[in-house]
């Protein structure tokens, strides 16, 4: 464990984020034993354009006029800054080399409010913690010249047009500089490892108490559905998710009942699915919620589409179904291969899915679903970031 430090975090997620954040829940356990500064992403032009009435954005937009102060204090060991500057917008920009030029100008601005910070609050020999900014914080290394840089590695963000465009060529160059990476998956620590051989898998943690605790009962939408129930919770997204998958689970097993929690897309929207009379979409639900629907389940799904956004990723909802004790089928990956087979189902096809919750159905029993659980209870935070602490010590002189 590493204790007494100062260490500042950069990322993609600011704290007033409502989603979950595995940067807010690593900053929470480093502060237990070191001070941290938690940077929130500085505003840029468009966003203030686009967005300007939004509450967030107001916040922001005082603090860098000089009207509000940006350095909040949130625990004895947590500040959170709000930088007093503002950067352009230039992803839109093809020509590489002019880009490099102008985020380099955007790194120096980020990089002084950062620098203020550090002098308020009297860091010395800091770690410098990067949540996969690999534009804004590229230069942070040589402009505030922390004692060691950490990369972490959580999506293969190079999935998505905006972050490939130009961090094709700037992530690799990042990881390579960074003195160590740290990744949530073996396949992103693989993918580091290409360009820094410091390169490290350190695991998930997840905040699972509220699945494991839970002994209400089941909603009133899941009550008035008769049979078995196979269920999914999460983000209905056709980028993420085999629709096809589902409409063959649907189609070949009347019998059953598919249930759907969460917001739809577009392509779910218009899909087959909503003509099925066995598929249930119950819509968003707050998170507060989602263990009384997982619990109603009798089989628990994570249908994954195979490709370069979904492949790498550590699927949280897999912790949050094992913590229930519930029967999982979900798409064989390495990363699920590697962690997972032995408390999981991992189909490849639609057929195999077919199969695999009819078997999941035959053996499902006390002692498997206590297994499940105590799986499930190693994956936390404290845990995860021991392991980042290990990769640290090694490093840190």
């Amino acid at each position: 464990m590493i204790k007494g430090r100062d260490i500042i975090i950069v990322g993609q997620q600011p704290w007033d984020v409502e989603i979950g954040s595995n940067c807010k829940n690593i900053a929470l356990e480093f502060s237990k034993h070191n001070r941290v500064l938690y940077v929130n992403s500085p505003l840029d032009r468009i966003t203030l354009m686009r967005n300007g009435s939004d509450v967030k954005i107001k916040k922001r937009k005082e603090i860098i006029e000089g009207r509000a102060t940006g350095l909040i204090q949130i625990s004895d060991n947590l500040w959170n800054l709000y930088p007093d500057s503002m950067i352009e917008s230039i992803n839109w920009i093809s020509i590489h080399p002019l880009f490099k030029v102008l985020n380099k100008i955007n790194n120096r601005r980020f990089a002084s409010s950062i620098q203020k910070a550090i002098i308020k609050l009297g860091f010395t020999e800091f770690i410098l913690f990067n949540d996969n900014d690999m534009f804004r914080s590229f230069h942070l290394k040589e402009m505030l010249n922390p004692v060691l840089s950490v990369y972490y590695s959580r999506d293969y963000m190079l999935a998505v047009d905006y972050w490939k465009k130009h961090g094709e060529k700037m992530e690799p160059q990042l990881i390579t500089s960074s003195d160590i990476c740290v990744a949530n998956s073996t396949y992103l620590a693989d993918y580091c490892r290409q360009y820094n051989p410091n390169s490290y898998y350190v695991g998930q943690g997840c905040e699972l108490d509220l699945f494991m605790n839970f002994n209400g009962v089941a909603p009133d939408e899941i009550k008035k559905i008769p049979g078995v129930k196979i269920g999914y919770v999460g983000a209905l997204l056709g980028l993420r998710l085999d629709i096809n998958i589902l409409i063959r689970i649907a189609k070949s097993r009347p019998q059953w009942q598919l249930i759907l929690v969460g917001p739809e897309d577009d392509l779910f929207k218009e899909s087959e699915l909503h003509q099925l009379s066995n598929v249930h979409f119950i819509g968003s639900k707050p998170p507060d919620d989602l263990p009384a629907f997982i619990n109603s389940f009798d089989i628990c799904l994570n249908p994954q589409v195979i490709s370069q956004v979904t492949i790498g990723n550590y699927p949280r909802k897999i912790d949050e179904y094992l913590a229930m004790g519930k029967p999982v089928i979900a798409t064989s990956t390495p990363f699920m291969e590697a962690v997972f087979s032995n408390y999981t189902y991992l189909a490849k096809n639609a057929a195999e899915y077919i199969d695999l919750i009819e078997l999941a159905l035959q053996e499902d029993g006390k002692e498997k679903q206590l297994k499940r659980r105590g799986f499930a209870a190693e994956h936390t935070w404290e845990n995860s970031v021991a392991e980042i602490y290990k990769a640290i010590e090694k490093h840190l002189d």
